[in-house]
């Protein structure tokens, strides 16, 4: 989720694309829609995907906290990129890279290769998806704008509804013998769909090198104070915290402080940094930063469910995903509300979904605590569909309160960093809540793996709800209402 900013128009005017702009515009949505799959698509396949290749619980961490990572430190400069090239080129690239490297996760014959076609699959996501807002300004005019727009919210609502009973379905159908390859080998038509829509029918933009140039020190730097931080959180548990990974976690301060410095000393000498350095000192903005990790990291505890009832109870993938499914169509009903209330409650919503959030984890928990190994998918329903509408409540609204008291100038810097932070969230979220339970599990016997699982799972929930209630608090110093004027 990230809100939209103004972009200048390219050369190529609606006129040329009028008659064929809404096909032109699938291939936007559907970029966005692969990259949504692929980025949950681990929660379902990630058993099925150990019994194959073997490897540890830690490997099965890195193959969703690497897509994540990546796209978290490149869609810092994936924007710029665009500026550089033309969108409508930066777009094709990174859709024929993650159609590619999707079929490279496909050929995997060991968890180091797919983890490894996993990091350029998020890297080329990074190229793909932020050129998707601009574009959309250069295929409609400004009446049309707000219905394209529209689309985004209730398509990716829909993707995250039936993305892993997709992914459940293909799994339990081993087409052709593919097993969980099949969910990585679905992006090849989807891809050349998407590239062949786009080559044809998007607006050819200028580029504006000129004005824009890539920060790669401050890139470097950036992602070497990422990777610090969260490659000791997946591995230091497994490998009993040895001394490096310690200092690695220490050193990541100095190294994201230095990250800061540097972006100062780019604006005072007149060149274009990655992030505007007044942002950082802006405690509104740091807020609502300290905000979305937070928040985003706590979304880990779905991940941890999916796993429990595979690794704990032995569901199938597609009962797994059917059981998960009140989660995402309770979100798709609070992202609705929440859409449709915002500019009228702002803040209020936060703490309301977060409160939702914290009611239906809760109720998980009592369930759990209650049925033990006996608990059926039927029992999840309820607290499922309350989390996860105060989960979209949370979701829609909150790059535009955060962004409520950013100047307009600094608009585009704010939602790049904003976006970037929602992925590590996430990669931090799996990597710390995740070990929570991987720690569980991986000690236990064949004969106590499951009561280990309900164990762990249990033990992430009470983590998860300790992150909410953080949130919760930090979600007083945000801005009181919404930003006017950006659209979705």
């Amino acid at each position: 989720m990230t809100a939209v900013v103004e972009l200048p128009r390219s050369t190529a005017t609606v006129r040329e694309v009028a008659p064929r702009r809404w096909l032109a515009f699938s291939a936007v949505i559907t970029a966005s829609v692969m990259d949504l799959l692929d980025s949950t698509v681990m929660n379902v396949a990630a058993p099925a995907i150990r019994a194959d290749l073997g490897g540890s619980y830690a490997s099965l961490q890195w193959m969703a906290a690497g897509y994540t990572m990546a796209l978290a430190v490149l869609l810092l400069v994936g924007g710029r990129l665009g500026d550089l090239v033309g969108r409508k080129q930066a777009l094709l690239i990174g859709v024929a890279g993650f159609t590619v490297t999707s079929f490279l996760c496909g050929l995997a014959v060991s968890p180091e290769m797919l983890i490894a076609a996993r990091v350029a699959q998020g890297a080329f996501a990074a190229v793909m998806l932020p050129q998707g807002f601009g574009l959309a300004r250069d295929l409609f005019e400004p009446g049309e704008r707000a219905k394209a727009f529209g689309f985004f919210g209730p398509v990716m609502g829909l993707s995250a509804v039936i993305g892993p009973i997709v992914g459940g379905t293909l799994l339990d159908a081993d087409l052709l013998g593919t097993g969980w390859r099949a969910i990585f080998l679905v992006n090849i038509p989807v891809g050349i769909f998407t590239f062949a829509i786009a080559a044809k029918y998007l607006p050819n933009t200028k580029p504006t090198a000129g004005r824009v140039s890539l920060d790669v020190p401050g890139l470097l730097i950036a992602g070497a104070g990422l990777v610090a931080l969260v490659y000791p959180l997946v591995q230091g548990h497994e490998l009993g915290w040895p001394v490096w990974s310690k200092a690695l976690l220490v050193a990541s301060v100095p190294l994201l402080a230095g990250f800061g410095v540097y972006q100062s000393r780019r604006r005072r000498g007149g060149v274009t940094p990655l992030v505007e350095p007044r942002l950082l000192r802006s405690r509104a903005y740091l807020s609502g930063v300290f905000f979305a990790v937070v928040f985003f990291g706590a979304m880990a505890g779905t991940f941890v469910l999916g796993m429990f009832l595979q690794v704990g109870l032995g569901y199938t993938p597609i009962h797994a995903s059917l059981a998960m499914a009140p989660w995402a169509f309770g979100a798709l009903i609070g992202s609705a509300v929440s859409g449709m209330t915002m500019q009228k409650y702002g803040r209020k919503l936060l703490h309301v979904g977060l409160a939702l959030m914290a009611v239906g984890l809760t109720g998980l928990y009592a369930v759990l605590t209650l049925t033990g190994l006996d608990v059926g998918h039927w029992d999840l329903v309820v607290p499922n569909l309350i989390g996860g509408a105060g989960m979209g409540m949370v979701f829609v609204p909150l790059f535009d309160i955060i962004l409520s008291g950013v100047r307009d100038e600094e608009v585009g810097s704010a939602t790049g960093l904003l976006g970037s932070l929602e992925q590590v969230g996430i990669a931090l979220g799996i990597a710390v809540i995740g070990t929570i339970f991987m720690g569980k599990v991986s000690h236990a016997t064949p004969a106590t793996r499951a009561a280990a699982a309900l164990d762990g799972t249990q033990t992430a929930l009470l983590a998860t709800l300790a992150a909410i209630l953080l949130a919760f608090t930090a979600g007083y110093l945000l801005p009181k209402t919404a930003r006017v004027g950006t659209e979705h």
